[in-house]
């Protein structure tokens, strides 16, 4: 089984596309008012983004796109007005990572995990 696509709610797809495609994913699908869906940049996962008329409570959504040069990715993104809630930071599980929301508060987590993103030390080992 492969993960292919994670699709998060928004109230204005037309506000959110450009957002999107300025973090770097590539709108293949535009079907206003409703739904979009982008390729992301690495591997053959998609992303998509459906028009609700309210967002969920809570915590909502989390959603990790993984950078393999991290550092330079944000800097980049932030040289082109892209706000971010924490800059990268090195995290007690091993990974790097930086956050941000999007305009309808979904949290995005750009990181970089290596090796320990499927491997960290405490993996459960089949037995």
């Amino acid at each position: 089984m492969t993960l292919n696509q994670i699709t998060v709610p928004s109230l204005d797809l037309s506000k959110s596309i450009p957002f999107y495609q300025k973090l770097g994913l590539k709108l293949i699908v535009k079907a206003l008012p409703h739904y979009a869906r982008f390729e992301c940049p690495n591997g053959n996962s998609t992303f998509s983004l459906h028009q609700v008329e309210k967002l969920p409570s809570g915590d909502g959504i989390y959603v990790y796109f993984e950078c393999e040069d991290l550092d330079t990715h944000v800097a980049s993104l932030a040289e082109k007005g892209i706000e971010f809630d924490e800059m990268p930071t090195d995290k007690r599980y091993l990974w790097r990572e930086a956050r941000l929301k999007d305009l309808d508060g979904n949290q995005l987590i750009l990181f970089y995990g290596g090796e320990n993103r499927l491997n960290p030390p405490w993996r459960i080992s089949e037995a």
